[in-house]
């Protein structure tokens, strides 16, 4: 045994950490000489060599003494030897930051070793680290036989799988090493740090690349490693729902509420449910049973908040809980007052957590900042819809009209990947700076900080959870909420913009934000691009003089007494026909309506259940079709209503209290036209026939309509602008006194 303390093994150990290696293989020489026998000199004075530049010096110098060896185990121990060697080394020399030699190492470590996992998972790592890595060295190095083999360092696996997944998610070689991994999860804190890794990749997929198919597959395999949490499930009826697979959907949600042990996660499985059933449109009875169960989940967790610094607060909690209420009924002060304690709660979870867990973040503080480097207000507006999307068609304008003198506009596109085509020439072009938010809430909210927006405008809402998610890090002094919806609730909203209409005068009693009239309408556009109609009556087997009604809303706004008033309506007016045309389940869509015709005596040869088209402007060519459109409610249409209008279409209203049944009635109120405005279910009825028995009036209607293009609120996108920026300026003047 060569004692440790050699002076000359302590002098070549020293020429080796100062990068003498020239001087430290003298020295192994010199050992040599003096210990022939001792094979871990050979082994240091080959890394010495190699760690010189000499390869081939040391390759020769470790296969002689390999060569000598009496017994197959004997060489088996030496390897051994070698590579515990050259790891440490490498090792070593990634801390010294020199990434190219332990690479170089480690190929070596592969030859002398090539079927140990952990060695090639530290070679992937550093060329993650260099920027070389492609998916093909997952195979070149033979991992997914490795991992099937052997059990390797679980902590290593994760951190390599996940700049994997994050870069090539798609690639078949990364979906082979990630089953094969699924194994190397044996502890209950391995299953879930695993299940959260390809959780994320699933709804990465789904929200950043729409990419259903793949992002089922991960949430599948999330299943198959934790099929006692719910959070697998939550991720699949989202996808089933949205792939309109409706049952599934339906399925995986029940699945979800079963295998949910706290009222948090029931609460979540509950909503999925719900938008499942709403989705697939079930039958009205099971739907409203379940918003009633989800009604007493809320009131049942409102009264035993679980607040727990520890649990990382599900951002799909702050939405999707919520969010079909107005679909049900019209009772904005039940509701409300609901949605404010709700989030209120749901609030003070995200904010123990962050105290705790996050500790180098703080929300913005409410004391005025002064601006003393600008004179500019920085407006920063937040969305995942500026794109071809309802929200995107409407909000488009503001950002050719703002006054660039006085404004500075950033724009945040959440959870897109890039701003081009549409979503580039009508916002990135438009502002002075813009970013994509692609990853987690807290990132996203450090982002805009950085910024130091002044007011940040969410275009969400309850929409998209993850901008809820971002507001309530309240990242910005004055947070707004503008068009996407209705109002949150979340406490760091200050403002929710409307106008004299959208709202009832008495609406501020139960909203937790302020309430910011503007002063003549809360949305304005210049106008809509048409296509070439692809509808004709012939082609639908329709008279050319009958009269036609139509309605084109998502199944979740299809509540049945307006459908029987509809139907109603039908009855009553002579060759008239009804054109069904909207997202959800179409066999479904057309059983509900067949049923509610035959309860009116309407034959269902009248009823017509229109295809989608692949573009909104030829959806917009197609409205003409139409002599008059029925809304819905208690959810009206909101882009379809300003669709119906630009093109000279009456319509058809009821008028209700919360602003999903108000927002037709202000659009036309500020298009110049109380025709077709009902505050009952006699008066609907009424408009209803009188407008599709009376062509001279919808003939006026219509010419009414044509001049309101130049003279009325509702497309003057300009004036608006000013009116919005005056209201800026006054929100900013507030918070700074």
């Amino acid at each position: 045994m060569l004692p440790s303390d050699l002076p000359l093994q302590l002098q070549a150990e020293s020429y080796l950490s100062q990068q003498q290696y020239a001087q430290a293989a003298a020295c192994y020489e010199q050992l040599i000489e003096l210990y022939p026998g001792q094979p871990s000199l050979y082994w240091q004075l080959g890394l010495a060599y190699l760690l010189d530049g000499q390869e081939a010096e040391a390759q020769l110098t470790w296969s002689l003494v390999m060569a000598e060896a009496e017994t197959p185990e004997q060489q088996a121990a030496w390897i051994c030897e070698l590579v515990e060697i050259l790891q440490q080394a490498a090792h070593q020399q990634e801390k010294n930051d020199r990434p190219t030699v332990a690479w170089a190492l480690r190929q070596h470590i592969r030859e002398l070793a090539p079927h140990q996992a952990n060695h090639s998972l530290h070679l992937l790592r550093q060329l993650l680290q260099a920027g070389q890595f492609t998916p093909e060295h997952i195979a070149d190095l033979g991992l997914v036989a490795q991992l099937r083999a052997s059990q390797v360092d679980f902590d290593l696996l994760l951190a390599v799988l996940q700049p994997i997944l994050g870069q090539f998610p798609d690639h078949p070689q990364v979906w082979e090493l990630v089953v094969a991994s699924l194994a190397q999860a044996q502890t209950a804190a391995q299953i879930r740090d695993l299940s959260d890794r390809l959780l994320t990749t699933s709804h990465q997929l789904f929200t950043l690349f729409a990419d259903l198919v793949l992002s089922r597959r991960y949430a599948e395999l999330c299943l198959q490693l934790d099929p006692h949490r719910p959070n697998p499930l939550w991720r699949l009826a989202t996808i089933t729902q949205f792939a309109a697979a409706y049952e599934q959907g339906i399925e995986f949600a029940q699945q979800a509420y079963r295998v949910s042990t706290t009222l948090r996660d029931k609460l979540i499985s509950q909503a999925l449910l719900l938008r499942g059933l709403l989705f697939a449109g079930a039958a009205w009875a099971e739907t409203k049973a379940a918003l009633d169960q989800q009604t007493a989940l809320l009131h049942t967790w409102l009264e035993q908040p679980e607040i727990d610094p520890d649990q990382t607060p599900e951002s799909v909690l702050l939405s999707v809980c919520l969010f079909f209420y107005p679909y049900f009924q019209d009772d904005p002060q039940t509701v409300r007052r609901l949605q404010n304690q709700v989030m209120q709660s749901c609030q003070q979870s995200i904010d123990v957590y962050v105290e705790k867990h996050l500790p180098d973040y703080r929300p913005h503080p409410r004391v005025p900042l002064i601006r003393t480097e600008r004179q500019k207000l920085r407006i920063g507006y937040i969305s995942n819809c500026l794109r071809r999307h309802s929200v995107g068609w409407l909000s488009r304008w503001i950002f050719r009209h703002h006054d660039r003198e006085r404004f500075e506009i950033y724009t945040y596109f959440n959870q897109q990947t890039e701003a081009s085509g549409f979503t580039a020439q009508w916002f990135a072009d438009a502002s002075d700076q813009w970013r994509c938010l692609t990853s987690d809430e807290m990132t996203a909210a450090k982002t805009i900080r950085a910024d130091e927006i002044d007011i940040l405008v969410d275009l969400d809402s309850l929409t998209f959870d993850q901008t809820m998610a971002v507001m309530a890090l309240k990242p910005a002094p004055i947070q707004v909420t503008w068009l996407g919806l209705d109002a949150s609730g979340l406490p760091t909203i200050d403002y929710f913009l409307a106008d004299p209409y959208v709202l009832p005068d008495h609406a501020q009693d139960y909203y937790s934000e302020q309430i910011w009239r503007l002063p003549q309408t809360y949305i304005a556009v210049d106008g809509f691009e048409v296509e070439v109609p692809t509808l004709r009556r012939q082609d639908l087997d329709i008279p050319a003089d009958a009269v036609v009604y139509f309605s084109s809303q998502f199944i979740v706004k299809r509540y049945p007494e307006t459908i029987r008033l509809q139907m109603q309506i039908l009855s009553q007016v002579p060759n008239s026909y009804f054109l069904i045309k909207g997202l959800g389940n179409l066999q479904n869509t057309q059983a509900i309506f067949e049923q509610m015709a035959e309860e009116a005596g309407v034959a269902a040869n009248r009823l017509r259940f229109l295809p989608h088209v692949p573009i909104e402007e030829i959806h917009r060519a197609n409205l003409g079709i139409a002599d008059v459109v029925l809304d819905t409610f208690p959810y009206n249409g909101a882009t379809t209503t300003l669709e119906t209008l630009w093109m000279g279409i009456p319509i058809v209203t009821k008028v209700g209290q919360q602003f999903a049944a108000r927002n037709s009635y202000g659009m036309m109120m500020n298009a110049g036209i109380t025709e077709g405005i009902a505050w009952t279910d006699a008066e609907y009825i009424e408009w209803g026939i009188r407008l599709g028995t009376d062509a001279a009036l919808r003939q006026n209607i219509a010419w009414k309509l044509r001049q309101s293009r130049q003279t009325a609120p509702l497309w003057n996108a300009k004036q608006f602008t000013c009116d919005l920026e005056a209201a800026y300026e006054q929100m900013w003047q507030r918070y700074l006194q």
